[in-house]
């Protein structure tokens, strides 16, 4: 069987990554998917698609990607459920990253200001 899914898509919000009780760092994407076609109005549907990213990868995520970010992800589908806080069982379906991409350079994606390009006198 095969469970593998590759995904480039800009990030809906600013990432934060949480600790679990055992130390490890989670974090929870969503990544905007544009469609390949046109809908019958002539535009292009997006879909939202929930991403988990643990450890190291969620660390660097929060520290360098920021909302509207492009980010390629590499991983596997993954469904599961929990009973929510008025007992009705709600269900999930999730990208678990195994390699997360950052596509946006670096400067761009942690807002560094470019350099003040000042004019330099020359001894001449």
């Amino acid at each position: 069987m095969i469970n593998q899914v590759t995904l480039v898509g800009r990030l809906t919000k600013d990432p934060e990554a949480k600790k679990t009780l055992e130390g490890k760092s989670v974090l929870n994407a969503t990544i905007a998917v544009n469609r390949h076609y046109k809908n019958q109005q002539g535009q292009v549907d997006t879909d939202f698609v929930l991403c988990t990213v643990w450890n190291r990868a969620a660390e660097n995520m929060e520290k360098y990607c920021r909302k509207g970010s492009v980010v390629g992800v590499m991983g596997r589908i993954q469904t599961r459920f929990y009973d929510n806080d008025q007992g009705k069982r709600t269900y999930v379906t999730e990208v678990v990253a195994e390699n997360v991409r950052f596509m946006d350079s670096r400067r761009e994606s942690v807002s560094i200001p470019e350099p003040k390009k000042e004019p330099i006198e020359l001894p001449y």
